[in-house]
């Protein structure tokens, strides 16, 4: 298992949810990258986390979708890492992630699904949430 993901703070667990959501098609859109940069240099949750952790989390989840049962190493981590109280934060951020370059992909559509399902976001709770996002990144 990469190093970095041996012991993920809650922050890093949020990155990480990001990263894959964004990794799910094996593309990764600048718009995307730009969203998580965002992300993390202007929400509460990441005050004081160190965004150099970014690239260091970002390879292990790359290394991690490389693996035969990577996926699932990786969400039991950020089961793991995150508190309950921040599994629905998870997934509004890896929907924000998803719709940020436009268009939510159907490999995207099939991670969000599984991140709902390991994290037992509630189907009322996600609906909410992807509305949310869905209306943020919205273009003209």
């Amino acid at each position: 298992m990469p190093d970095v993901l041996s012991s993920l703070s809650p922050q890093d667990a949020l990155v990480a949810v990001m990263v894959a959501v964004s990794a799910a098609d094996e593309d990764v859109p600048t718009s995307e990258l730009v969203a998580i940069e965002r992300i993390v240099n202007h929400m509460p949750i990441f005050a004081g986390y160190d965004f150099d952790r970014i690239a260091r989390v970002s390879r292990s989840v790359f290394a991690l979708f490389e693996e035969e049962d990577g996926l699932e190493a990786l969400f039991g981590l950020i089961r793991d890492s995150l508190p309950e109280r921040l599994f629905e934060t998870a997934y509004a951020l890896a929907c924000d992630v998803a719709a940020a370059d436009g268009t939510i992909r159907q490999t995207e559509l099939r991670l969000l699904e599984e991140i709902r399902g390991e994290l037992a976001i509630d189907r009322l709770h996600a609906v909410a949430i992807e509305w949310g996002a869905k209306v943020r990144h919205v273009t003209l």
